[in-house]
C-alpha cells in the first residue's frame, strides 16, 4: 500500500502559491478587462472586481483554491443594470447584494444551491455566452454592441455593411492565437492564451493608430474609485435586481466551489463561509466601484492546474492584480477594444459545452436545455432560470409520479395488465385506456408492483375489477410492490421501498418480521428464531424471485463460473457484493480462516483440494482468489496464548506457518503494520499472500497458472472501512485508491 503523500514544508508551500498566483494574475487581467467592457460599465470596475475578489473572498472564504473576480456569468444583468440606473447606483445594488449574500449564509441555506437541477445551470451559462457573442460580434467589426440580444442579432447586417477592416483584424486576430494556442505543446501553453493573443496583438497593431480603437482610461485604479449612489425611486426594479446579483452569484460561486473540489480531491468546501466570503467581496467592490465578484471556475481551474496549495494563492493574485493597475494604465490604454471582443467571444464559445448538450440529449432533458438557453438570452437571466427550473420540475414530477402500464395479450382469453412505478390518479387515463382494452369474458391477470399507491387508483381498479367479473370474465391480482391495494384505502398514501441499513431499515425488517410469522403454516410457527429468514424468503418471492430468475435461467442446467473464490466463514464477507459480481460468477469455498491446506496436511480434510480440483480441471475458471478479512476470528485464535483445543484447533495447523512468517518480519506484515494495522490483521495479511503462494505450487492449480490458463490473486476486505487491498507476496495495495467516488 503506497505511504500517505508526505505533507509539504511550508517554504514548499509558498513557492507553489506564489508560482501559480503569478499564472492566475496573467489569466485574470484581460479576462477582468472583457467583462467590463461587455458589461457597460467603467474599464478599470473590473481590475477593481479582481483585486478584491482575490484579496478579501480569497482570505475570508470557505474554498481554499477557489479565485473570485469578475465573472461572465453576471454580464447580462449588470448591463442591464447599468443601462437603467447608471454606473454608481449599480455599484449601490451590489453592495446590497453582497449583504444580502452574508444574511443567507448566516442562515446555513448554501448547500440548497446544489438542489438546482445541472442542466438548468449547464443551459444558463450557454445562454450567456449566446448573449455575449451576440453583443461582441458588433465591437469585433468596429461598431457598438446593442442594448439586447434580439437587437444584436437583427443589427448584425448593418454592422457587416459598416465594417472596420482594422478592428475586425484585430479581434479575428485574438481568436486566431487562442484557437491556435490549444494547439501547442504543453510546456508552452503554461503561458495563458488570453495573455499571449492580447499582448500579441496589441503590439502588432500600434502602427494602424487610430484607425484601431483602444482602452480610455482615466488615471490608475485608485482615480477610478466611486462611491455607490442611493436611488431616487424605483425601488422595485432595485430589489429585483439586488436578489438577482446575489442569487445568480451566490449560485455559480457555490457550483464553481464545488467543481474545484472535484479537482482537488481531500478539500470540502464550507459553503457557508464561501458565501459569507463572496458576500463581503461584493460589498467591498460595490462600495469602491467594481463589478459584482463571484467564484470563477476559468480561474480556479488555472490555480489548481498550475499547483496552488492554499489560499494564498488567490490572495496574492489579487496583490498582482492591484500593483499591475497603480503603474500598468499607460500599457492598458493601448490594447484595442477588439482585442478584447475576441477573447470575449472565445469566452462566450467556451461556455456553450458540447458535452452537456450531449448529457442533456442523453439523460431527457434537451428540451429543458433549449428552453432555458432561449430564455435566457431573449427574455432575461432571472426569467430564464425561473422558466428552466419551473420546466425541469414538471418533467421531474411526470416522470417520478407517473406509473408504467404495459398490456400484453397472451392468447384471446388471456390477458396480463403490468403496472410499475409510482401509481397515482395522475396515472388513471393511461390505467383506464389499458384496461378497456381487455375483452369483456376475459380472464385478465394485474401485476401491481409500486412504490406509491393511492386511493383513487385503487378504487378504480376495484370498479373496473367488479364490472370487468359482473361482465363473464375473471382477474387475478398478483402484487410484488411494498404499497398493497389493501393497505392503500385506509392509510395516508406514502411512498414505500425496500429497506437499506438504517434504523427506519430495521423497523420494516421487523414488521416483515411478524408478517411472516403470521403466514407461516402452524407447524412452523414454533421456530420463532427461523421467522425472519421466512420473512426474507417470503419477501424474495413477492419483490425479487421473478428478477433473479431472468439471470438464473440460462444457468438451470449448468454452471460456468469464471472465477473462484476461497474466503473466510465469517458473516461479514459477502463475495458477490464486494466484486460486484452476479449469480454464476464466483464458486465460492468458505472455510474458518480462508486455509489452503499445506502439502503435507492434504490428508486430513481433502474439501479444499476437491474444490480446487473441481474448478480448475472440470469449470475451467480462469481465476483464483483467496480474500481474508479484518479482525477475522481465526487469527486471533493462532495468536492465542493457549491453542485452541478440538476441531477448530486442529484445522487452525494449516496457519501456524502463517504465524513463523509474522515473527520473522514479513514485509507484507511491516507494511501493514505501518498503515495502522493491528497484530491479528497483520497476521491475516500475511495470511493471504501466504495461502496465495501455495496454490501457486498445487500440482493442478499451479501448473494452470503455469500455463497461462489462470491467475492467482490475494485480496483482504477492511470490515470496518468497507475497503479492499491487494496483497501481493511482498506488499499491499489500496485498491479504493484507485476508485473515482464519483463516476
Amino acid at each position: 500500500m503506497p505511504a500517505p503523500e508526505g505533507a509539504a514544508g511550508p517554504g514548499r508551500d509558498l513557492r507553489s502559491d506564489l508560482a501559480a498566483s503569478l499564472v492566475v494574475f496573467l489569466v485574470a487581467v484581460p479576462l477582468s478587462l472583457g467583462i467590463a467592457v461587455a458589461s457597460g460599465a467603467p474599464i478599470q470596475a473590473g481590475l477593481i472586481a479582481a483585486v478584491v475578489g482575490g484579496i478579501v473572498a480569497g482570505f475570508l472564504g470557505g474554498s481554499p483554491l477557489q479565485v473570485s473576480g469578475p465573472a461572465a456569468g453576471l454580464t447580462v444583468v449588470v448591463a442591464a443594470l447599468v443601462a437603467e440606473f447608471g454606473w454608481q447606483v449599480t455599484c449601490f445594488i451590489t453592495v446590497l447584494a453582497g449583504l444580502v449574500q452574508i444574511v443567507l449564509s448566516a442562515s446555513r441555506v448554501a448547500r440548497w444551491a446544489l438542489a438546482i437541477s445541472p442542466v438548468v445551470v449547464h443551459a444558463m451559462l450557454a445562454g450567456i455566452g449566446v448573449t455575449i457573442v451576440l453583443q461582441q460580434l458588433h465591437v469585433l467589426l468596429g461598431d457598438n454592441a446593442r442594448s439586447s440580444a434580439w437587437a444584436n442579432l437583427i443589427g448584425l447586417p448593418t454592422s457587416l455593411q459598416q465594417i472596420s477592416v482594422a478592428d475586425t483584424m484585430v479581434g479575428l486576430g485574438v481568436v486566431a492565437i487562442m484557437v491556435a494556442w490549444k494547439r501547442t505543446p504543453a510546456r508552452v501553453r503554461r503561458i495563458p492564451g488570453p495573455l499571449v493573443a492580447v499582448v500579441a496583438v496589441t503590439a502588432l497593431s500600434i502602427p494602424l493608430g487610430t484607425e484601431v480603437r483602444r482602452i480610455a482610461l482615466d488615471g490608475n485604479i485608485i482615480d477610478a474609485i466611486a462611491l455607490p449612489e442611493v436611488p431616487d425611486g424605483a425601488w422595485g426594479s432595485v430589489a429585483l435586481g439586488v436578489l438577482t446579483v446575489a442569487l445568480i452569484a451566490g449560485v455559480e460561486s457555490l457550483l464553481s466551489a464545488v467543481a474545484v473540489d472535484r479537482m482537488s480531491p481531500g478539500r470540502r468546501t464550507n459553503l457557508d463561509r464561501e458565501l459569507f466570503g463572496q458576500g463581503a467581496a461584493n460589498m467591498t467592490s460595490g462600495a469602491l466601484g467594481g463589478l459584482p465578484v463571484t467564484g470563477v471556475i476559468v480561474r480556479s481551474a488555472t490555480n489548481v492546474e498550475s499547483g496552488a496549495t492554499s489560499r494564498a494563492s488567490a490572495i496574492l493574485h489579487g496583490v498582482w492584480v492591484l500593483l499591475f493597475a497603480l503603474v500598468g494604465v499607460a500599457a492598458l490604454e493601448e490594447i484595442p477594444l477588439a482585442a478584447l471582443a475576441g477573447l470575449l467571444v472565445m469566452i462566450g464559445i467556451g461556455l456553450i459545452k458540447k458535452q452537456d448538450v450531449t448529457l442533456a440529449r442523453r439523460t431527457g432533458d434537451l428540451i429543458v436545455y433549449v428552453v432555458t438557453l432561449v430564455a435566457v438570452v431573449f427574455l432575461n437571466l432571472l426569467e430564464g432560470v425561473a422558466i428552466g427550473l419551473a420546466l425541469a420540475v414538471v418533467i421531474l414530477l411526470w416522470r417520478v409520479v407517473r406509473a408504467g402500464v404495459d398490456l400484453h395479450r397472451v392468447r384471446d382469453d388471456l390477458w396480463t395488465v403490468s403496472i410499475h412505478g409510482s401509481c397515482s390518479f395522475l396515472s388513471l387515463p393511461r390505467l383506464d385506456s389499458q384496461l378497456a382494452r381487455i375483452p369483456a369474458g376475459a380472464h385478465a391477470i394485474v401485476e401491481v408492483d409500486v412504490d406509491y399507491l393511492d386511493h383513487p387508483t385503487t378504487a378504480a381498479l376495484h370498479a373496473w375489477q367488479s364490472a370487468h367479473e359482473a361482465a363473464g370474465g375473471t382477474v387475478t391480482v398478483r402484487e410484488k410492490g411494498e404499497s398493497r391495494l389493501a393497505r392503500s384505502r385506509d392509510i395516508r398514501p406514502s411512498r414505500t421501498v425496500r429497506p437499506g441499513t438504517d434504523d427506519s431499515a430495521q423497523r420494516w425488517r421487523d414488521r416483515q418480521t411478524e408478517a411472516a410469522h403470521a403466514r407461516l403454516p402452524q407447524p412452523l410457527r414454533r421456530h420463532r428464531s427461523l421467522t425472519h429468514i421466512f420473512a426474507g424468503i417470503d419477501q424474495f418471492h413477492r419483490g425479487r424471485a421473478e428478477d433473479l430468475q431472468r439471470s438464473l435461467a440460462p444457468l438451470a442446467q449448468t454452471q460456468d463460473p469464471d472465477t473462484m473464490f476461497i474466503t473466510c466463514a465469517d458473516s461479514r464477507v459477502v463475495p458477490n457484493v464486494i466484486t460486484s459480481s452476479g449469480p454464476g460468477d464466483l464458486f465460492t469455498v468458505r472455510n474458518v480462516g480462508n486455509l489452503v491446506p499445506s502439502p503435507e496436511h492434504r490428508d486430513g480434510d481433502r474439501s479444499v483440494e476437491a474444490a480446487l480440483e473441481f474448478a480448475v480441471s472440470t469449470l475451467g475458471v480462469t481465476s483464483l482468489i483467496v480474500c481474508g478479512h479484518s479482525n477475522c476470528g481465526a487469527m486471533k485464535g493462532l495468536l492465542a496464548d493457549e491453542p485452541l483445543d478440538g476441531p477448530v484447533g486442529e484445522w487452525l495447523r494449516h496457519g501456524d506457518q502463517a504465524v513463523a512468517l509474522l515473527r520473522s518480519g514479513h514485509p507484507v506484515g511491516r507494511q501493514a503494520a505501518a498503515a495502522g494495522f493491528g497484530e491479528a490483521d497483520q497476521l491475516a495479511l500475511i495470511n493471504v499472500a501466504l495461502q496465495v503462494q501455495r496454490l501457486g505450487r498445487h500440482p493442478v492449480v499451479g501448473q494452470a497458472a503455469a500455463d497461462g490458463r489462470l491467475s492467482i490473486a490475494g485480496l483482504f476486505f477492511d470490515v470496518g472501512r468497507a475497503r479492499m487491498l491487494h496483497v501481493r507476496a511482498t506488499e499491499i495495495d489500496d485498491l479504493a485508491e484507485n476508485a473515482d467516488p464519483t463516476g
